[in-house]
């Protein structure tokens, strides 16, 4: 990424290719003349650069004589602006050819085209937001559910910048005394409250242990809730993973077997995105292939944050011990058992079940009965009260990553002071807890970092 300059950058700020509108911004000291130059008002000779701030305009643009296109100008003037230099939006007509004229015209009267997230980094850069807000603006554009928008708008509002920045000025200022003990350890004087300071360190553990819990259903509800379709040949996998998507994804055929490779696809379900993958059939098999397809079965369950478990009604007798099977073999997954093709079983016969074994789920995935029941139960473990109550949610790898790094330094720093270590001992394991709740907002940088995180966004942006 090019460091960052006083000069003027320029970028399609909507979606490449055929639209009804398509809107070009310009940020940086000189992009209201360079606008400015080429635009005529269609109300008299108005000058870009003397209208007010936060105005829109309705003109030409325009290269010696020829119109290129009839625009609408958006004028935001330094700092009130997104990006807090002076900013121009063109709105003009969705032609490609258009699009790339004004580009064109812009580039050549000193504008430059922009680098991927460089609108954002310009924001980041001036203090419009920190690094943490500048990441949830990529993840709100990436966002596909409300539970994914939430998260990031969360983000993007300030809340968890807000909690960190909270927890580093109060450690901030107990390293500010701590380090002047060191000034004055001849003296053998302390101007940091033991009690007061074992306290905070305490808090300041526990928020960030909360935090780093919370990535758990962060990445879920960003990434989706990846769960495995499993069961023996014939089942009815495929056949639900149809019908939770309304289309025919999967081949269904009463070959058994017929599944031999994952098949996965995202649906969204009450504002949250489920990834199910439908797998391979489970038995003993001496098809090479099948095998291969049966261990990526097991891949699938090891990386499932749900296992639906699909029983054939006319295999009722050994359910027990199919469900047994699956549980001890994973202990520790969340594994909900489903009853399929119940249009072959009467009443009595699903009475019984439901009085022998409790927390089944009874359903037709061909005849589509029951897939209410089903949907619901997933909104259920879904775990959604996170974000019901607005807490801080984390989603993004490298926030978890540097709250890891923070916590593990503050438990040193708690280990010390129980064992009633010297203070220039602990003093560096406070100041890394200080580095990486800073590498989180931003208050610690490197260009590499920079670098690497806005690549990753789209351009105009």
């Amino acid at each position: 990424m090019n460091s960052i300059k006083n000069d003027t950058i320029i970028a399609l700020a909507t979606s490449a290719g055929v639209g009804a509108i398509a809107v070009i911004r310009l940020s940086g000291e000189k992009s209201i003349d360079i606008v400015n130059t080429h635009f005529n008002s269609k109300f008299g000779n108005k000058d870009l650069t003397t209208v007010k701030s936060h105005t829109i305009h309705l003109g030409n643009i325009v290269e010696n004589d020829r119109i290129i296109d009839e625009v609408l100008v958006s004028v935001f003037k330094n700092p009130n602006s997104y990006t807090g230099e002076n900013v121009v939006e063109i709105n003009c007509h969705g032609s490609v050819y258009i699009q790339q004229e004004i580009i064109q015209l812009f580039l050549k009267n000193g504008a430059r085209n922009a680098d991927a997230g460089e609108f954002t980094l310009r924001a980041f850069l001036n203090g419009k937001m920190d690094l943490s807000q500048a990441e949830a603006v990529a993840d709100l554009i990436a966002s596909n559910s409300a539970a994914s928008h939430q998260v990031a708008l969360q983000q993007m509002r300030g809340g968890f910048s807000n909690e960190i920045e909270n927890l580093r000025l109060q450690l901030l200022n107990f390293a500010s005394l701590i380090e002047l003990e060191l000034d004055f350890s001849e003296e053998d004087v302390e101007f940091a409250d033991r009690t007061e300071f074992n306290n905070l360190v305490s808090k300041i553990k526990a928020v960030l242990k909360r935090l780093i819990d919370s990535f758990a259903l962060g990445n879920v509800l960003k990434n989706g809730i990846p769960i495995a379709i499993v069961g023996e040949p014939n089942v009815g996998k495929s056949t639900l993973l149809n019908t939770l998507l309304n289309e025919d994804k999967a081949i269904v055929s009463h070959i058994a077997g017929t599944t031999r490779d994952a098949i996965e696809d995202e649906i969204i379900i009450s504002g949250v995105a489920y990834r199910f993958i439908d797998t391979a059939g489970i038995r003993h098999t001496k098809d090479f292939v099948e095998n291969i397809g049966i261990e990526k079965t097991y891949e699938n369950i090891e990386k499932a944050q749900l296992v639906l478990h699909l029983i054939d009604s006319k295999n009722i007798k050994n359910i027990e011990s199919n469900i047994t099977e699956l549980q001890d073999k994973y202990p520790s997954k969340n594994i909900l058992t489903i009853i399929n093709k119940i249009d072959l079983l009467n009443d009595s016969q699903i009475s019984n079940l439901k009085s022998q074994i409790s927390n089944l789920i009874f359903l037709s995935a061909k005849q589509k009965i029951g897939i209410s029941e089903l949907t619901n139960k997933l909104t259920a473990l879904a775990n959604k009260g996170a974000l019901s109550n607005n807490e801080t949610i984390v989603s993004n790898s490298r926030h978890f990553e540097s709250l890891n790094n923070a916590y593990n330094s503050i438990n040193e720093v708690q280990k010390s002071i129980d064992l009633n270590v010297s203070t220039d001992l602990f003093a560096i394991d406070i100041r890394q807890a200080l580095f990486h709740l800073g590498e989180i907002t931003g208050e610690v940088t490197t260009e590499d970092l920079l670098g690497n995180i806005f690549s990753n966004f789209c351009i105009g942006k």
